[in-house]
């Protein structure tokens, strides 16, 4: 059994590494190096709680649906998806051009530009997941200019983060997307009796219902990823990101001061991001977030992605206001394609 510089053995990876790579032989390539020795004769092969027989049909499952063609994508819908985005951008410009600043057109733009926010961010993680093209380096480029053009955000802070996310979901110190807990939420039914028994009060959890409509959804963008995102690629010299970012903010300035001036562009800006958070938390948690959260227990891939992810009702309208991550399932035990799995562990 061969070992990488990584707690677990090899075989424990076989399928996520299945999902989570798209040129499986260039992987292996710069695997190499990394080889340390082999596992030690009284260390296990594979995870002690491992399903064999729902992992053997699990990847028989996998197998049959590629063979389907059901996870090769429809380019032309991911250009049609582009281009009704960029369509909504320039709408949101020419409301304002036209109507003028008055309220009403002022909100509407407002609204419209926090659309193009929320669907912009669907669409670079497809991209970001390498999921579109057959080359990755095509989809990192298009992925850059989606988050970074788009949106004002890195894509080296998003693959950091979202790779985590898929390694262990809702995993305890390893799941990034849940470490809210303890200090804002008491998440999960383990974790919260853990904190009960040993009485720590970081907040009003009993409240946290009440609390969560105001510090969740309408804050997470505009009071925390907005500035970390900066300190992010200055801290980490992700010199590429912050340019792609910089062209997003002076092609906001440069077509909205006309017409709004500075007051109005930072109020503009302002709405759009809250907008924009009260969509993505409610989209990204609805998935996770009811769902079992615990520390790592070491289970098989497929049971470790069921327990963590639910799927929501397909219809033509939730499949575009959730970017299809109404499909959390299969999303994250098929097809997570993207070649930084690794950074959950060696860039901590």
């Amino acid at each position: 059994m061969i070992i990488f510089l990584h707690p677990f053995p090899l075989s424990v990876f076989q399928d996520p590494f299945t999902a989570f790579h798209l040129d499986k032989a260039l992987v292996r390539k710069y695997m190499g190096p990394l080889l340390i020795g082999e596992l030690a004769p009284d260390q296990p092969s594979f995870e002690p709680s491992k399903n064999k027989q729902l992992v053997e049909d699990f990847r028989e499952l996998r197998a049959t649906v590629e063979k389907m063609g059901l996870l090769k994508p429809n380019h032309m819908f991911f250009i049609l998806y582009l281009c009704h985005i960029l369509a909504l951008d320039v709408a949101a410009w020419l409301t304002i051009w036209y109507f003028g600043a008055s309220t009403v057109p002022f909100l509407f733009s407002a609204v419209l530009l926090g659309t193009v926010q929320a669907q912009a961010g669907w669409l670079q993680h497809d991209f970001g997941h390498l999921s579109v093209f057959s080359k990755s380096r095509w989809n990192h480029w298009v992925h850059k200019f989606v988050i970074g053009h788009l949106k004002g955000a890195p894509a080296s802070w998003w693959n950091h983060l979202h790779f985590q996310h898929h390694a262990k979901p809702n995993c305890f110190r390893k799941d990034p997307d849940v470490n809210m807990h303890p200090l804002f939420f008491a998440l999960g039914k383990t974790l919260s009796v853990e904190l009960g028994v040993q009485k720590k009060k970081f907040m009003p959890y009993n409240h946290q219902h009440k609390y969560f409509f105001i510090i969740g959804p309408p804050a997470l963008v505009p009071l925390y990823f907005q500035w970390y995102i900066f300190y992010f690629v200055v801290q980490r010299k992700q010199w590429v990101d912050l340019a792609w970012m910089l062209t997003f903010y002076i092609r906001f300035f440069l077509t909205y001061f006309p017409l709004l001036g500075v007051k109005g562009i930072l109020g503009l800006h302002l709405l759009v991001r809250f907008i924009e958070s009260n969509w993505f938390v409610w989209i990204t948690q609805m998935n996770h977030i009811p769902m079992h959260i615990d520390y790592d227990k070491n289970v098989d891939w497929f049971s470790t992605q069921l327990q963590a992810t639910c799927n929501v009702h397909q219809s033509l309208f939730n499949d575009w206001f959730s970017g299809h991550l109404n499909f959390q399932i299969e999303h994250h035990s098929l097809k997570d394609s993207g070649e930084l799995w690794l950074d959950a562990y060696l860039h901590k």
